[in-house]
């Protein structure tokens, strides 16, 4: 199995933005001494609450490509959405050519309101529709830049090259390539660097619902799931085999393309899991479950009981036999295994650095988790020679 971390930073406790940054790092950095796979980076804008401050993904994958060695570099996700594609296109070519191919190009359509009508009014969620197309047509013209010497695009929202611009210079000869020999206008335009992987840095997709996990199957595109309970995950799954092995025409075996997201906390007791990590992931869940409610956590078919207010199930025992990691190493491992059995799981990116969480705790989990979980479900990379 290869393991990831889900570097969600945050911001709860109001700390200066430099020591959230230092505490990344460290992580980032024991990630890749202890041969980790990969570290990933979200996107999230104008959290003064504190609960996920990292607006920009990209510049934290190029301060981790400038600090590590090996291991993989991603963006669970970058928001397309919101930005410009050609900058987009240029910027994860940077960042592949900076790390020599360790980038994993993450990305999403987006998931709150308040950031995408502000980041971009096309990208508006509550046009669930036209934020798809806006979504496919952007991705559409990254791969073109990555793929294509010289591109042209026309589309609903984008025009490459802008129409009627005339181009003359000596230092750049007329080449039918991308210009109009008669006019000089130029007909395409090339995006400059290409990626250092070939044909480009491997894709994946933040999805959820069925249409989404459908539409990235079909197009090649690997997928991140976080919330799901195992029985919900394996219908999502499933979904997603059958989609790949329809697009390409082979027999594709569960979990490939799939990396799944679990929220961690590894102590040397159930009870001090729960003490020193559970009021901080309850706090965050009350936080995203604010608009999605409880049904991401329930399994296929089941009925939770009528309560006053939506979330008010919402307490540590709901969440940790459900989808929580929260444990000793022995059990956290038996978790592991059941995704494996169920799943056929092939790739897991944890998170633990909770709003609120200390960053000495947090990091003392992760190390038990490096410690004592990895070398029980990877036993042939036990050997490894581990840093300090």
């Amino acid at each position: 199995m290869k393991f990831g971390y889900f570097c969600n930073t945050t911001n709860w406790n109001k700390k200066p933005y430099s020591q959230i940054l230092a505490e990344a790092r460290e992580i980032t950095k024991y990630c890749d001494e202890n041969n980790w796979d990969s570290i990933w980076y979200t996107e999230h804008h104008f959290n003064h609450e504190g609960m996920e401050s990292c607006p920009n993904p990209l510049l934290m994958s190029a301060d981790a490509a400038a600090i590590t060695k090996n291991i993989r570099i991603g963006q669970a996700c970058s928001v397309i959405t919101f930005h410009n594609p050609i900058r987009i296109a240029e910027d994860v070519a940077m960042l592949d050519q900076m790390s020599k191919g360790r980038i994993n190009f993450g990305i999403g359509r987006g998931i709150y309101g308040r950031e995408a009508i502000n980041m971009n009014k096309e990208a508006d969620l509550k046009d669930q529709g036209k934020n798809f197309r806006l979504f496919e047509e952007t991705l559409k013209i990254i791969k073109k830049s990555w793929t294509e010497d010289f591109f042209e695009h026309k589309g609903e929202f984008y025009t490459y090259p802008t129409p009627n611009f005339i181009w003359q210079h000596d230092m750049s000869p007329p080449d039918e390539k991308f210009l109009d020999l008669k006019t000089n206008e130029i007909k395409k335009i090339s995006v400059v660097p290409k990626p250092y992987q070939k044909p480009h840095p491997p894709i994946w997709q933040v999805v959820d619902g069925e249409r989404s996990i459908q539409w990235a199957a079909s197009n090649g595109i690997n997928t991140i799931m976080w919330i799901p309970t195992v029985k919900a995950l394996k219908k999502r799954f499933e979904i997603y085999q059958e989609a790949k092995t329809k697009a390409e025409n082979r027999e594709v075996p569960m979990g490939e393309g799939i990396s799944l997201v679990r929220d961690m906390f590894v102590a040397e007791t159930m009870e001090e899991a729960e003490k020193l990590a559970g009021e901080h992931i309850i706090n965050y869940m009350r936080w995203v479950c604010h608009w999605r409610g409880l049904g991401n956590h329930m399994d296929p078919g089941e009925n939770l009981p009528e309560t006053k207010n939506k979330l008010d199930l919402l307490n540590y025992n709901f969440l940790h036999k459900r989808n929580l990691l929260f444990g000793t190493p022995d059990y956290v491992v038996s978790k592991i295994k059941e995704l494996q059995s169920e799943l056929n799981l092939q790739n897991l990116q944890v998170w633990s650095n909770f709003p609120g969480i200390d960053h000495e705790t947090c990091m003392r989990s992760i190390k038990l988790f490096n410690d004592e979980v990895i070398p029980k479900i990877n036993p042939d990379k036990s050997n490894i020679q581990k840093a300090s």
